[in-house]
């Protein structure tokens, strides 16, 4: 069901032409002091960041090799910008985005979180891997080996867990990031193709996006156990779950985000589906400002750009 505009949870409230960048479009991260979006052109070979203040694009880093994921580490002033192509990670002046490092990993570098409290950033990459980098000085100081390449991942923020997406081996793998190894590994009831992921860290609650078949598939993460299966849009490539209102958004490449009511730690309903556009289907949530941030590439007549939902 598709909510009128007065009553939608999401409202646009502001659009980024992103004029020049062509193919897909990958993941985000945010600078919240300096209010700038980095967003992965991966089609592209560039990381676009976007100014809110002055509502615009005001810098493209060019010259990368399929950029999937990046992540900021505000303390150090650093962009973390994981490549596809031969596996680097690359690391920018937070300022001047000049190149001050690289890392260099099997291959497929990927997704990339980054711990606060440690100052610790996390790359996966290659055929299972995930490389812990020393935030202020960009040094690699270890790894931790995954059964097969990994997709989506998040960290524990009161626990040492890391739970990560590895869908070539139909599990969810949980990384105690003390020991630096797998110690357990949590199947998700017939759904495949397990990409994106979200926390609810107080509930106890994991959420899985799988896309065989299209479904957001709820663990336990003091059990592993399966306790909710909602059917969702087709190709989810981003889910974020929200604390204060109790909801998990989930952008589609459909050309849909599903607004997921949490009506307790076990209970699910879509009680809201967005229209976006086809292959939109990355984005960010910035819980602080109460946006959700939405990818859209350029296909047909439809151009290139990041849209900003208002969160009512």
């Amino acid at each position: 069901m598709v909510a009128a505009q007065s009553a939608a949870p999401l409202k646009l409230k502001q659009t980024f032409p992103l004029s020049g960048v062509e193919g897909r479009i990958d993941h985000f991260a945010f600078d919240l002091t300096g209010e700038r979006l980095f967003v992965c052109a991966l089609g592209n070979n560039s990381v676009e960041v976007l100014d809110l203040r002055k509502g615009e694009r005001v810098h493209s880093i060019t010259g990368l090799g399929a950029p999937q994921g990046v992540a900021y580490a505000p303390e150090a002033n650093r962009l973390f910008v994981a490549d596809d192509k031969g596996g680097i990670c690359k690391i920018y002046d937070g300022k001047s985005f000049q190149a001050v490092g690289e890392l260099r990993f099997e291959d497929d570098a990927d997704n990339v979180r980054y711990d606060e409290t440690s100052q610790k950033i996390y790359v996966g990459f290659g055929g299972g891997g995930i490389a812990i980098v020393n935030a202020p000085d960009g040094k690699q100081v270890g790894s931790i080996k995954l059964s097969a390449h990994p997709e989506a991942f998040q960290l524990e923020k009161k626990g040492s867990r890391i739970f990560v997406n590895v869908p070539n081996s139909r599990h969810v793998a949980v990384v105690d990031r003390d020991k630096g190894e797998v110690v357990a590994r949590w199947k998700t009831d017939l759904a495949f193709a397990n990409f994106p992921m979200a926390l609810d860290e107080a509930d106890h609650r994991l959420f899985v996006g799988c896309r065989l078949p299209s479904r957001l598939v709820v663990l336990n993460t003091d059990s592993g156990d399966v306790v909710a299966k909602i059917d969702i849009s087709g190709d989810c490539d981003d889910l974020f779950y929200d604390t204060k209102r109790h909801r998990v958004y989930a952008i589609c490449g459909a050309g849909k985000i599903n607004v997921i009511d949490q009506i307790d730690p076990n209970t699910y309903r879509v009680s809201t589906t967005i229209p976006t556009a086809d292959g939109a289907r990355t984005g960010i949530f910035v819980s602080e400002l109460d946006v959700l941030f939405v990818a859209v590439p350029h296909r047909g007549s439809q151009q290139a750009e990041v849209r900003c939902y208002q969160i009512e």
